[in-house]
């Protein structure tokens, strides 16, 4: 059998996650302390749990319609609305697996073979598999650490192009931690006008943000809310990883396309995680979201911890005001990413993720996650300021 004539070129050309790979290593290791998870290190609630498993006693085994729960689409719309824009629940809102189920029914409705899709890099290692998974063709926009790793208007118009078709916006962005102020937003729109560009805006990481302002959909600027998709959903704020739950808003003629892909590959997310997810948005808008500021004060502690760590370790390291991933440049090291993550795997036993995993622009950097224990997170700092005094 000839699998090379079976199987798609375009999909078997992908190379595996960075991340997957540098994990099958560190999976044959033992006391290896990971900086590496891309997820929360808090347990889901009780309460979120809870509804799920009356749920299941209630008999809510069985399909859901394919847009979600009635009762999760208006909360979720409700949701929405803190971060300055409102959706209408009957048509503008669809529950999805995850956000990254999202993404790839936003990229799959909206692009045509040969259609460009423009990423800001180093960025989520997903956007540029599932840009080309849909036949269209990834632009990679450099971002830089000496402002924030930012796209800026200045930067993106020079890679749009007459085939430009969308540009995904992921802030606070994983793995740079890097966010966008209202004001960066509305420069950024300024590109966009006169143009047909959608944006497909991934805000999963938006109730973690350290600035003390809170942070602003992109959707809500003037005029853009009729070119965004916006995807979000309950795996880091709600510390709800394991259960797949996400959403995507968008105006209904996005929508009735994206609905329409999940409705025949999907169905509809899984019942009990909806009612889950139904619990989280209930209890957290009528405490204030109590459980999610109570876990993004410690990541904010983690946060002051690790920076202060890496930096008087040697290695320069721009403030992350977003996300749960500090990102400090290595360039002094004398190593590649690669290399830098291997070697302080195999010295110190310490996992970080090659900058690289995550677009040409990472080299040089490394991902450090602070979504880790107080206690791993001062181990592992001091076993990095070891290694780069060994090393250096």
């Amino acid at each position: 059998m000839d699998y090379t004539r079976a199987l798609c070129a375009r999909v078997s050309a992908v190379p595996p996650s960075g991340i997957r790979k540098f994990f099958d290593i560190v999976a044959e290791m033992r006391d290896v302390i990971s900086l590496g998870v891309g997820e929360p290190d808090f347990t889901t609630p009780w309460r979120y749990s809870d509804a799920a498993i009356y749920s299941l006693r209630q008999g809510h085994t069985h399909y859901t319609s394919n847009r979600g729960l009635k009762e999760l689409c208006a909360l979720v719309s409700e949701y929405e609305s803190r971060f300055g824009v409102r959706y209408d629940p009957r048509s503008e809102v669809l529950v999805t697996v995850g956000a990254s189920e999202g993404i790839d029914l936003a990229l799959r409705a909206l692009i045509e073979p040969g259609d460009e899709v423009l990423v800001p890099d180093p960025s989520y290692v997903s956007y540029m598999p599932c840009v080309t998974f849909a036949g269209g063709k990834c632009v990679p926009v450099p971002t830089y650490a000496a402002n924030g790793f930012i796209l800026t208007s200045e930067i993106l118009k020079k890679y749009i192009t007459p085939r430009t078709k969308a540009l995904i916006l992921p802030y606070p962005n994983n793995p740079t931690g890097g966010i966008m102020k209202y004001e960066d937003m509305a420069e950024m729109a300024g590109a966009l006008a006169g143009t047909d560009i959608i944006v497909i805006a991934d805000e999963i990481y938006a109730e973690l943000n350290y600035t003390g302002v809170r942070h602003a959909s992109f959707a809500s600027v003037p005029n853009m809310r009729e070119r965004t998709v916006t995807l979000n959903g309950f795996s880091k704020a709600f510390a709800m990883t394991g259960w797949r739950m996400g959403y995507a808003c968008a105006p209904k003629p996005i929508l009735d396309v994206m609905l329409k892909i999940h409705q025949y590959t999907i169905m509809c997310a899984p019942t009990a995680g909806q009612h889950a997810a139904l619990e989280a948005l209930k209890s957290g808008l009528e405490s204030g979201f109590a459980d999610v500021k109570r876990m993004v004060k410690e990541y904010d502690r983690r946060r002051r911890v690790i920076v202060d760590g890496l930096r008087k370790a040697g290695l320069p390291t721009h403030e992350p005001l977003g996300a749960f991933y500090a990102f400090p440049c290595i360039k002094g090291m004398g190593l590649s990413s690669e290399e830098f993550c291997l070697k302080l795997l195999e010295q110190q036993r310490v996992a970080c993720v090659p900058g690289t995993a995550f677009g040409e622009s990472g080299e040089g950097f490394v991902r450090c996650s602070y979504a880790s224990s107080m206690e791993n997170i001062t181990e592992a700092v001091r076993r990095i300021a070891e290694f780069v005094r060994q090393n250096g």
